[in-house]
């Protein structure tokens, strides 16, 4: 194993090309999964416009616009680190809606509750065509039996997670020690990028 110093960009083009090393007439789904301090969004919405430019149609995705309804979701409490674990991602609804049903159906559901309001948002379904790259965000979201190609986990050390993370959070940390014990993102994912200092972020070659 290797750790190659890099840049955000850097990343961007790595993971850019591992897309556009498939076949371009076929759908790619793609996650990028990290604790909510390295906000995962930002490389995932700074992936979409290098592969539009490539030519490859993006389906922009939120995990947490297909969260559970709450009264699922908190059925063990607002604090509980095993149900933010297990219970906040509707899994089926986001591989019927998106992962699956761009492959089968040709089109995705851009998203199916406001996590806010927890109400439907009434979404409608989007066209999906030939070679479209769903990119999908979120935490926690490796060994869901989400129907993903390819992986990216932004990776971080126990003591900088403690860190980073709010003491009106701290209840979480025991729910992202659960996911490296069980799920182990820094060894399971496609990429693997250590996030320690966003500035200076560094990929894992294996």
């Amino acid at each position: 194993m290797q750790v190659r110093p890099t840049t955000l960009d850097g990343v961007v083009d790595h993971v850019v090309d591992l897309v556009l090393a498939r076949p371009g007439d076929r759908p790619v789904r793609l996650v990028v999964d990290g604790h909510p301090s390295t906000r995962p969004e930002v490389l995932a919405d700074a992936l979409a416009e290098p592969l539009r430019t490539a030519g490859r149609p993006v389906a922009r995705v939120r995990a947490r616009d297909f969260w559970r309804a709450a009264s699922l979701r908190l059925e063990r409490g607002r604090r509980d680190p095993d149900a933010l674990l297990e219970d906040r991602v509707d899994v089926d609804a986001l591989n019927r809606e998106v992962l699956t049903s761009v492959v089968r159906r040709g089109r995705w559901l851009p998203a199916l509750r406001d996590p806010r309001t927890d109400r439907s948002t009434r979404a409608a379904p989007v066209d999906a065509p030939p070679g479209t790259v769903v990119v999908l965000d979120g935490s926690l979201l490796l060994g869901l039996r989400l129907d993903v190609d390819l992986t990216v986990h932004l990776a971080l050390q126990p003591a900088t997670e403690t860190r980073r993370t709010a003491l009106d959070d701290a209840w979480t940390l025991v729910a992202y020690g659960r996911y490296r014990r069980e799920v182990a993102p820094g060894r399971t994912a496609d990429v693997v990028v250590r996030f320690d200092h966003p500035d200076r972020p560094a990929l894992v070659i294996r």
